[in-house]
């Protein structure tokens, strides 16, 4: 008996495979397949997981994402980043539960993915997003009431947004961030105020020994923690490892103790890290 083609492949299951895709075949390869494929990419659901490349601030020729989207749509005039953000985000019909931002997304986008992504639960926000846009997420977080995981590229406004988690987002399970400045502030607040979480990234941090033995003596529900290549602490730490002895994923590995009062001065003159 002759195979069923893929283009006679039920709507919901190709819906349900092509959701997972990516951005990048879902807009220049799957429409172009057939007519059924087409058809099924204009389905809310195909993009509900949205994570959007690296899109440089450079001349579009140099990003191949862009350059090979413009060939392929014939598009003409300036491309806008913030045009492509909210064209994808409206496709998806307010379905959006899985969200990684360009890093260089306007205001204008970052606010409408706030008001369009209601039922949002896991957001990537790029180690290249603006200081600036970082400063508005804690009053956006409120939007997003579902989220249960956040991504952080960039260490700001820590204190900040875990407030507004704490508040707002009661199913809150997750927390990652990259190269994080971790002092008494930010891990005080990571107890006090998301006692409950499961997952804490905190890989290639800057955090002194008494602030992750802190943090391991209060989110007693930790089930990954990753340390691992931090400065503040020696990897292979006795009392740290008998403190997570209880977490079904502690990683560690290449983490060392450093003076980092001492590492902030040489390094940071004019007070970084100081808070």
């Amino acid at each position: 008996m002759e195979g069923r083609k893929w283009e006679d492949l039920n709507e919901d299951c190709l819906v349900n495979a092509l959701g997972r895709v990516g951005i990048e075949s879902l807009l220049m390869e799957v429409p172009f397949v057939c007519k059924s494929w087409f058809k099924a990419t204009l389905n809310p659901l195909c993009w509900r997981h949205l994570v959007f490349p690296q899109i440089t601030h450079l001349p579009w020729y140099t990003d191949s994402f862009t350059s090979r989207l413009i060939r392929e749509y014939r598009l003409q005039g300036r491309f806008s980043v913030t045009a492509l953000v909210k064209s994808l985000i409206k496709r998806s019909d307010r379905s959006i539960t899985h969200l990684k931002l360009p890093g260089c997304c306007s205001e204008e986008a970052l606010f409408y993915a706030a008001d369009e992504c209601p039922n949002l639960r896991t957001l990537v926000i790029p180690y290249d997003f603006s200081d600036e846009h970082m400063f508005k997420i804690p009053n956006l977080v409120t939007n997003w009431k579902k989220l249960e995981f956040l991504k952080l590229g960039i260490s700001c406004q820590i204190k900040e947004i875990i407030a507004q988690i704490s508040i707002h987002c009661k199913n809150f399970v997750g927390l990652a961030i990259k190269r994080a400045q971790i002092e008494k502030n930010e891990a005080t607040a990571i107890v006090t105020l998301l006692p409950n979480i499961n997952y804490l990234g905190l890989k290639e941090a800057s955090i002194q020994r008494q602030y992750l033995v802190m943090i391991l003596k209060g989110c007693k529900k930790l089930e990954y923690v990753d340390v691992r290549m931090c400065l503040g602490f020696d990897e292979g730490d006795g009392d740290i490892l008998k403190l997570a002895s209880h977490i079904r994923t502690f990683r560690h590995e290449g983490s060392h103790l450093v003076d980092l009062i001492c590492f902030s001065y040489i390094f940071y003159p004019d007070g970084y890290g100081s808070g």
